[in-house]
């Protein structure tokens, strides 16, 4: 890169406000569109009552994820104006390569279209049936993935990691000695490897620190382990171990990246999130472990440079790499988060603290205890922040889960309403809009009610399901708001 990353700028407001400050300028707009409360009450109907269903066109806030929805910089789009086509030996190919060389380390880099394909690539290549799978939490579709691929996943996560309200700044970690009694009950042998996910996604976007890092590499060294990360958002972990991990705190974002990179066997992301571009990539330091998913990569994906990835992508994808490394970049989304549950908290709405990377999570269990956890509360939420506000959340509870041999629902761990706050895409107006439709939501919280399925998928139910409610508190929330606020939207 010919700029050298710029330092994060502290601003102390006069007014004693601690307010996060956009240290981008806006200079291309898309339209959003705020429809009335009924129009989205009847928008949701339309979409089963799955906030994955709603057209963006009856959406005012799309908070549903940060997953290629992240604002690409200046460079980023003029970067994609000179890709290299070529099928076989492309510059593009070997911009990006040159990119993550230098922002993770790692000498062997191969593209894939998104990072469901790494998954299924890595699962296909070094899950057998029988195999367990620790990790300190699963997402969504690595779990499924690794399942299909006959693996069965163990989570090793901390005792402070499902604790809602907590000041425990990483909750992401390992539980070292659960994961030596796993390595003793199951035997090495039937552990492909030890998955980290920077930063847990379903339990809040908390990150793990260096520190324990270097306890689980010692003891996956111990046993001939391989170590995997997903650093998908490598990013806002690299800048929670600056702001929060003592020894850090005067390091680089670049070494930081280096350092966590250093202590893992195989990288694998998804550039929806670590560099605001789509695409994703698998990389390492080591060549058998490349060779073992090169050719996978080559027969789902493409050829080994493009993996299925547009070459303009790409292109982006390099300069994102770089600006993961600028600490202005990744601490936007974090900043405006933590303002968000900050705020939230003080009110004592039920909030996940710390407040980590991706987005706020609200504790549905906690904002709608009246909810039986079978009748899907984060859902719910989710479906009744929509009616009163337009803001577009996704639900990562239950609905989130499986079902059991029986048909039963295996309860999720916990019950959150995700509000992904994207990087450079919301301003301070808008995340107040929020901040007063959810207070609003929370004083009236009683007229919500509980979902059913009426449509259930029996793979990823959550992306294309259909629920209905379980009684008529859709039509009670709408009349209520209506008093309230009158003709306001």
């Amino acid at each position: 890169m010919s700029e050298t990353p710029a330092a994060p700028v502290k601003v102390k407001f006069f007014s004693g406000e601690d307010i996060p400050l956009e240290l981008h300028k806006v200079r291309i707009v898309q339209k959003l569109y705020l429809r009335p409360v009924d129009e989205r009450l009847k928008a949701m109907q339309a979409a089963g009552f799955n906030t994955f269903q709603l057209s963006t066109l009856d959406v005012f806030l799309d908070m549903l994820t940060d997953s290629g929805t992240n604002a690409m910089s200046d460079n980023q789009v003029s970067s994609m104006l000179r890709a290299d086509d070529a099928y076989a030996g492309s510059q593009s190919f070997a911009r990006m390569e040159a990119a993550v060389r230098e922002v993770f380390g790692t000498q062997y880099v191969i593209p894939v279209h998104q990072g469901r394909a790494a998954e299924n690539v890595i699962s296909r290549a070094f899950i057998k049936q029988g195999d367990v799978i620790p990790m300190n939490y699963h997402f969504t579709t690595t779990k499924a993935h690794m399942e299909i691929s006959g693996g069965k996943i163990f989570e090793i996560y901390t005792d402070e990691a499902l604790k809602i309200k907590s000041s425990f700044p990483f909750k992401g970690n390992m539980d070292i000695n659960k994961l030596k009694a796993l390595i003793k009950e199951h035997g090495a042998a039937r552990i492909p490897f030890i998955r980290l996910e920077a930063s847990t996604n379903l339990i809040g976007g908390q990150p793990f620190s260096i520190a324990n890092m270097r306890e689980v590499r010692k003891v996956a060294d111990q046993h001939a382990i391989m170590v995997l990360m997903d650093a998908s958002l490598i990013g806002e972990n690299a800048y929670f171990i600056k702001q929060r991990e003592a020894k850090f705190k005067n390091a680089s974002i670049k070494d930081i990246l280096l350092t966590m990179c250093g202590l893992v066997d195989m990288i694998y992301f998804s550039s929806r999130k670590v560099s605001s571009t789509r695409g994703g990539g698998i990389c390492t330091n080591k060549k058998d472990l490349f060779l073992k998913v090169r050719d996978l990569v080559v027969l789902f994906e493409g050829f080994v440079t493009y993996g299925g990835m547009s070459v303009r992508e790409i292109e982006a994808l390099a300069v994102g790499m770089y600006e993961t490394t600028d600490e202005t970049v990744i601490s936007q989304s974090p900043s405006f988060i933590a303002y968000l549950v900050n705020e939230l908290d003080k009110q004592g709405i039920p909030v996940v603290t710390p407040a980590g990377a991706l987005g706020c999570h609200l504790d549905a269990m906690g904002f709608l205890p009246h909810v039986p956890q079978k009748e899907y509360p984060a859902g719910a939420l989710a479906t009744a922040l929509f009616i009163i506000s337009g803001i577009r959340g996704m639900e990562r509870g239950t609905i989130s889960s499986v079902r059991d041999d029986q048909g039963n629902d295996i309860l999720a761990d916990v019950e959150l309403l995700r509000l992904a706050f994207p990087r450079r895409v919301f301003t301070l107006s808008q995340t107040k809009f929020a901040l007063d439709r959810l207070t609003w939501l929370y004083k009236n919280r009683e007229l919500v009610g509980g979902l059913k399925f009426v449509d259930e998928p029996t793979v990823l139910r959550f992306f294309m399901g259909r629920l209905a409610p379980t009684s008529n508190w859709p039509d009670r929330l709408v009349k209520q708001f209506k008093k309230d606020f009158g003709n306001s939207l």
